[in-house]
């Protein structure tokens, strides 16, 4: 089995993947294929196709390559799922509170830049492969093109004939076939430090999982923590009590855009998990909750 690592995306990843391909052609694959993100998904990279959407006059209509608009469409229909719990369009709101390109801020943004930059329904319009952005927004995808990357960077691999790997990607992991052992990839669900859930290991055949949590990144401001995860509809770092969010699903794109919006929703977004038959584990101050789904998966 051929154990792969390497850094991409401001994070590590790293491939296991029973094959007789040489290494170095795998590892080609997979850098290639996360380079390719990286140059069409990126707000870091001042080249890349969505920098240069974002700097593009408002209202002009942009063509953008098919994993890109694959992206978009599917953050839009998050963003509309979940009444705006998610959306690609808050990149003005990420560089205001320091989370962005231009860096750490040294205090919490005013009440009225905040409202200054909330999107909001419409902003940015997929047509086709045709985005446009009908107000002075920006687009970051940082919620959903790391599960994107998973997945791409599976793709390259199966493209080689390779039918059995798990594939991560700054802690998003997609599983396919099963280990040279005849198992199938176990991985344990993320369980932030100090929190009295117990371990849960889930199987990743055809499956992937993303977790979105806010004890990683974050910053301390007048003795209160603010964390990097911000919901769109009122431009503040979320504040419900969830610790962490891991969602399963067949690909690890929809898994990371979900675990976003399920932990902007709290609690309360468990029912809309259940309506879409999402399997979900959510760790509070207060305990963990787990989706019908996820718990049919587990008595399964």
């Amino acid at each position: 089995m051929a154990t792969l690592a390497g850094e991409a995306m401001g994070t590590t990843w790293r491939v296991l993947a029973v094959s007789a391909c040489p290494t170095a052609s795998l590892r080609a694959a997979v850098e290639g294929a996360l380079a390719g993100v990286v140059a069409e998904m990126s707000h870091w990279d001042r080249a890349s196709h969505l920098s240069r959407f974002n700097a593009a006059p408002v209202c002009t209509p942009v063509a953008i390559p098919p994993d890109f608009a694959t992206v978009m469409r599917a953050a839009l229909d998050v963003a509309a799922a979940s009444d705006g719990a998610f959306d690609p369009a808050a990149g003005r709101l990420v560089d205001l509170w320091g989370f962005g390109p231009p860096g750490p801020v040294a205090a919490p943004p005013s009440a009225g830049s905040i409202a200054a930059f909330l999107p909001s329904r419409g902003d940015v319009v997929l047509e086709g492969d045709i985005l446009t952005r009908h107000t002075d927004v920006t687009l970051d995808l940082s919620g959903i093109a790391k599960g994107f990357a998973v997945d791409a960077a599976w793709r390259a691999l199966a493209a080689l004939d390779v039918a059995d790997a798990l594939v991560e990607v700054g802690g998003e992991l997609r599983g396919e076939g099963i280990r040279p052992d005849a198992q199938p990839w176990w991985v344990d669900l993320e369980t932030p430090p100090g929190h009295p859930a117990s371990p849960l290991r889930v199987a990743l055949h055809g499956l992937s999982v993303a977790t979105s949590g806010d004890y990683v990144r974050g910053f301390e401001h007048g003795g209160r923590r603010y964390s990097h995860t911000l919901d769109p509809r009122t431009g503040r770092p979320v504040d419900n009590g969830v610790i962490a969010v891991s969602v399963l699903a067949p690909d690890a794109m929809t898994a990371d855009a979900w675990a976003t919006a399920l932990h902007v929703l709290g609690p309360g977004g468990l029912a809309l998990a259940d309506r879409h038959g999402l399997a979900v584990r959510m760790l509070t101050r207060d305990g963990e909750h787990l989706s019908p789904a996820l718990t049919a998966m587990l008595d399964g």
